[in-house]
This record gives structure tokens, C-alpha cells and sequence, in this order.
């Protein structure tokens, strides 16, 4: 029996290569992007000794920076995601990673493989590219889970501050000192913009559409229609943290019943990719006799295709609007 362990080793530099990703945005932030410290990091900013307006205009343009770069090359593809994740790289910085990264991965393909160089310098920006890519997105992910996850918190705690005679300003506010990370800052960025003659409304309908979240924008409407007609705000407030509770309660519900038809969305897609990576360390030379064939590459191309179509109906299916 013949081991090939080319295909092992691609699947190690990729691995590598994200792995590198999240090195260098921990090198260059440390932990004070971390999602799991207690002390949010607009709080954190100013203990350190930073002033108000000093940190506010840091974390804006942390905010807004990814969405009006769309124009750089390759860095479209991930701006809405890098905005949502609140990527503390720079546009620019963020395609130099993915250039240094290419070059990693070019390096070890060089070590590692025996592929002709245009093959591995294909290779090397599809991971340098992708593994950025994999990365932002998971980081998107998680901040926007995070998020809905601490609203309803956020909301009830503005009620009860309303209740006990806080004017809504001293309310966002308090959410910005007790809640952590990354619905804290969120709200610290509003109410120092509220102090600096900003609308609550305007700054929550902003914070709605940077993260692009339906609750958010239900909060936003609420308070501006508060704003505009009256009525006891705390009232609205607490029916809409029930409303949230509900629709996450039942989103998680909806998750769970489509976890089963979405991992065998993905083990259907996956399986075949996994025999051929299988098939090429057990036996390399499986495929000479068929290879040479004029229908071989055509063959092939039909099959990845029809994989991806898999991939994309299963999710499609579903995919449950909540």
C-alpha cells in the first residue's frame, strides 16, 4: 500500500494559515478584544486613561471603517461581515494579513508539496484569502449570537431603570457600565453620542443596520415612536424584551429541529470530498487510468457542482426565518 501525504499536508498549512489569523489579531489587541471579559472594552479604553471623545471616535471608526472601504480589491467579499464582527484591523491592514498569509502558505506549499509553482500560487491566495474569510465570518457569527443573546438582558435592565424614575439617556447609560462585551460598547458608543447632542433613536437605528439585526431595529422603532407620540416607555420596553425572549427561545427551537437535516446537508456534501482526500493517501495512483481521458476534467468539474448544489438547497431548506 502506497501513503500519499500531500493531501494531509495541504489540510495542515490551511490549518496553519487560519490559526496564524488569529495569532496576529491577538498580537497586535491583545485581549482587549475579547468577547468574554467581564469589563467591556469601551470601559476598559477609559480606565486606561483614554477621554471620552478620544475613545467614542476610536470605537466609530472601528464601526464604520469596513463598510466604506468596499472598493479595495478582495475586500468586498468580506466588508459586511468585518463591520458586523467589528474587526479591529483596518481595511488595509486586514488585506495585508491576507497577503502575508498567502505568502506563508506559498512558503510552506514550496516546503511541503512538489507542485508546479502556478499551482502553488494559486493554492497560497486561495488560503491566505479564505482562511481570512473563514475567520471573519466565524468572528461575525459569534459577536451577533453574543448580541441577541445579552438584548433582552440590556432591555430589561432600561426598564427597571425607567420604572425607578431614570430618564432613558440614564438608561442606556447604565446598560453601558453592566453589560459586558459587545452589546456594552455598542451602547457606551450611544450614549456618549446622546451626551454630544446625538438622537437616541438616530444612534439606535444605526446600530440596527451596522449589525443588520431585526431586534435591534424593533428597540429602534419603539423609541421612536415613544419619542414622537408618547406613552410610558417602560411598558413598551418590558413587552418588547418579552417579544425578544420569545423569538429567541423560538429561534433556538427552530435551530435545534433543523440541526439533523442541516449536518446531513453537510456529511452528503462533505463525505465524497473526504473518499477522494481518503483515496489519494491510500492509493495516489487511483485515478491514472482515467485521468488522460478528454472527459476527466469536465467529469469532475459536473461532480463539485453538483456537491455545492447540495450543500446550498439543503441549506436553503432550512434556512427558517424567525
Amino acid at each position: 500500500m502506497i501513503l500519499s501525504a500531500t493531501p494531509i499536508i495541504y489540510g495542515l498549512i490551511f490549518l496553519a494559515v487560519l490559526l496564524l489569523v488569529e495569532g496576529l489579531y491577538l498580537v497586535f489587541f491583545g485581549k482587549s478584544i475579547s468577547l468574554n471579559n467581564k469589563v467591556n472594552r469601551r470601559l476598559a479604553l477609559l480606565e486606561k486613561g483614554g477621554q471620552r471623545e478620544q475613545v467614542l471616535e476610536q470605537l466609530r471608526k472601528e464601526a464604520s471603517q469596513h463598510l466604506k472601504s468596499k472598493g479595495i480589491p478582495l475586500y468586498s467579499i468580506l466588508a459586511s461581515k468585518a463591520q458586523k464582527a467589528n474587526i479591529a484591523f483596518s481595511p488595509k491592514a486586514l488585506v495585508a494579513v491576507m497577503g502575508v498569509l498567502s505568502v506563508v502558505a506559498f512558503m510552506g506549499l514550496k516546503i511541503g508539496t512538489e507542485a508546479s509553482t502556478p499551482v502553488q500560487i494559486a493554492l497560497a491566495i486561495t488560503m491566505g484569502v479564505g482562511a481570512v474569510y473563514i475567520w471573519v465570518s466565524g468572528k461575525a457569527k459569534k459577536r451577533l449570537s453574543k448580541i441577541e443573546e445579552q438584548l433582552p438582558e440590556a432591555i430589561e435592565l432600561m426598564v427597571r431603570s425607567l420604572r425607578v424614575g431614570h430618564p432613558f439617556s440614564s438608561a442606556i447609560q447604565i446598560v453601558a457600565k453592566e453589560v459586558a462585551d459587545p452589546l456594552g460598547s455598542e451602547f457606551g458608543m450611544i450614549a456618549d453620542e446622546s451626551a454630544y447632542g446625538r438622537d437616541v433613536s438616530e444612534s439606535l437605528k444605526d446600530l440596527a443596520e451596522r449589525m443588520d439585526m431585526q431586534d435591534l431595529r424593533f428597540l429602534a422603532v419603539a423609541v421612536t415612536i415613544q419619542q414622537q407620540s408618547g406613552g410610558n416607555l417602560a411598558e413598551i420596553l418590558d413587552g418588547l424584551a418579552k417579544v425578544v425572549r420569545a423569538r429567541f427561545r423560538l429561534f433556538r427551537r427552530v435551530k435545534a429541529i433543523t440541526a439533523e437535516a442541516k449536518w446531513s446537508g453537510n456529511f452528503l456534501s462533505g463525505f465524497p470530498l473526504f473518499a477522494l482526500v481518503a483515496i489519494q493517501v491510500v492509493k495516489p495512483n487511483y485515478f491514472d487510468k482515467v485521468k488522460d481521458s478528454p472527459y476527466f476534467i469536465y467529469a469532475a468539474l459536473v461532480v463539485a457542482f453538483m456537491l455545492a448544489m447540495n450543500l446550498i438547497f439543503m441549506r436553503i431548506m432550512t434556512n427558517i426565518k424567525v
